[in-house]
C-alpha cells in the first residue's frame, strides 16, 4: 500500500506503512507467537488471518480541525492543529466516498470545528460506520448542545447526498480532554440502529456500540470460534459480548447462551438482534463480567473479548470455577499473556493471529483453552 499522506509526512499512524504485506504479517507472527512460547508451549498454531492491505477499515474516526467554513477530517499535529485526511486509503470503499461528502457538508453548515489550543468551538469529531450493505452511520461530537439545530438541519441533505445514511446522531463530550465521546447521546434519524451484516447474521449496532474495525476480520474470529466450540456440549457465556458477536454465532437450537456485557446500550443491541435472528436460546444481561461469573454456576466454556487491559481477576474466578473450555480474544498479547499466567489449570490447545489492523503493528489474536484432566 502506498499513501501520499504518509510520504509527506502528514500522518504517521501506519507505522509498517512501506513494509511488504507479506512481512508484516510474517512479523506479526513471530510476535504473538514468541510472546505465548512460555504460556502455550503445546499450542498448535493455525495460518494467520490476512487482511486485505487496503480499504479495510469500517469506521472512520475523524478529528475535525481547521476553521469554520474549511474544516479539517482527520488528526491533530503535535501542537493541537488540524491534519486533513479525508482520502485516507484505509476506509472502506463506501467510507471513502461518504467521508469527502461529509467535510463538504460540514463546511457549507457554518458549524464551527472546536479549536484544542484555543478552547474554543463546537465540532470536536465525525464518528462514522459503514456496513456491509452500504448503509451509513455518522455521528456529530459535539461540545454543547447549542449548534444541536444545525446539525437537525444537515440530516436532510446528508441523506440526499449519501442515500445509504441510517443513522445520525449528536454526541455532546463538553469536557477539554483526550476523550472521543460523551455520555450523552441524541439520534435525529427515525432509525437508531444501524445492521451490520456478518457472515449471515445481522447485529444491530447503536451509536456507542463496540464492533470491530474490520468486518472481514470480525467475521473471520466468529467462525473460527464457532469450529473451536463446535464439539462443545452445555451453555457457552460470552463476556465482555459488546453486542453480541460472539454469542449470536455460538447460538444453536440445542444450546443456551448467554452475553453479560457491562454497557446497557450494547446489551439493548444484542437483544434486537436475537430477537430477529429468533435466537431464543440466547440471552443478554447488563452486568460486570467478573461479578457474574461468581454469582451462579457457571457455563460449560467461556468467551471472552477484552479491551486491551485483559480480563484481570476474572482469570483467578474462570481458574477456580468447572468452566472446561475458554475461548480468548486479545488485542494484547502481553495482557493475554499475563491471564493465562493466572489459569494454569487451562491449557491453551489450539491459538491463531487475525491481522484486524493491517499498515501497524497492532493485532489479534485469539485462543483455544481447555481445561487438563
Amino acid at each position: 500500500m502506498e499513501c501520499s499522506y504518509f510520504d509527506a509526512g502528514a500522518c504517521r499512524s501506519c507505522t509498517l506503512m512501506g513494509t511488504g504485506y507479506a512481512v508484516q504479517l510474517a512479523g506479526k507472527q513471530r510476535a504473538v507467537s514468541g510472546a505465548l512460547v512460555d504460556a502455550a508451549p503445546a499450542a498448535t498454531w493455525e495460518e494467520p488471518f490476512a487482511s486485505a492491505e487496503s480499504g479495510f477499515r469500517n469506521k472512520a474516526k475523524l478529528v475535525v480541525g481547521g476553521r469554520r467554513g474549511a474544516p479539517t477530517l482527520g488528526i491533530l499535529d503535535a501542537q493541537g492543529r488540524g491534519v486533513d485526511l479525508r482520502h485516507c486509503g484505509l476506509h472502506e470503499p463506501g467510507l471513502a466516498q461518504a467521508v469527502p461528502v461529509l467535510a463538504e457538508l460540514v463546511a457549507a453548515s457554518g458549524l464551527r470545528p472546536y479549536d484544542v489550543p484555543g478552547r474554543q468551538g463546537e465540532l470536536k469529531h465525525l464518528l462514522v460506520t459503514h456496513s456491509p450493505d452500504g448503509e451509513l452511520m455518522t455521528r456529530f461530537v459535539l461540545r454543547s448542545p447549542g449548534q444541536l439545530p444545525r446539525v437537525r438541519e444537515l440530516v436532510a441533505e446528508l441523506t440526499a447526498r449519501l442515500p445509504g445514511t441510517r443513522v445520525v446522531s449528536v454526541n455532546l463530550q463538553p469536557e477539554h480532554k483526550a476523550v472521543l465521546e460523551g455520555e450523552e447521546e441524541i439520534v435525529l434519524t427515525p432509525a437508531s440502529t444501524l445492521p451490520m451484516r456478518v457472515n449471515g447474521i445481522t447485529l444491530h449496532l447503536r451509536p456507542r456500540s463496540f464492533f470491530q474495525t474490520n468486518t472481514a476480520v470480525a467475521a473471520a474470529l466468529y467462525r473460527q470460534a464457532c469450529a473451536w466450540v463446535d464439539a462443545t456440549s452445555g451453555s457457552v457465556w460470552d463476556l465482555y459480548c459488546g453486542a453480541g458477536g460472539f454469542a449470536l454465532h455460538l447460538a444453536r437450537p440445542d444450546r443456551d447462551v448467554l452475553g453479560v456485557e457491562v454497557s446497557a446500550e450494547a446489551v439493548a443491541s444484542a437483544r434486537t438482534s436475537a430477537a430477529e435472528l429468533g435466537a431464543d436460546r440466547a440471552r443478554f444481561v447488563a452486568a460486570d463480567a467478573t461479578s457474574y461469573l461468581a454469582s451462579g454456576t457457571g457455563p460449560a466454556c467461556v468467551v471472552v473479548n477484552p479491551p486491551r487491559r485483559g480480563i484481570g481477576s476474572l482469570a483467578d474466578r474462570l481458574e477456580s470455577s468447572g468452566v472446561r473450555e475458554v475461548v480468548y480474544s486479545s488485542c494484547n498479547v502481553r495482557s493475554l499473556v499475563r491471564d493465562l499466567g493466572r489459569m494454569p489449570s487451562l491449557r491453551v490447545r489450539s491459538a491463531r493471529l487475525f491481522d484486524m489492523f493491517p499498515q501497524t503493528g497492532h493485532h489479534e489474536v485469539m485462543v483455544h483453552l481447555v481445561r487438563a484432566d
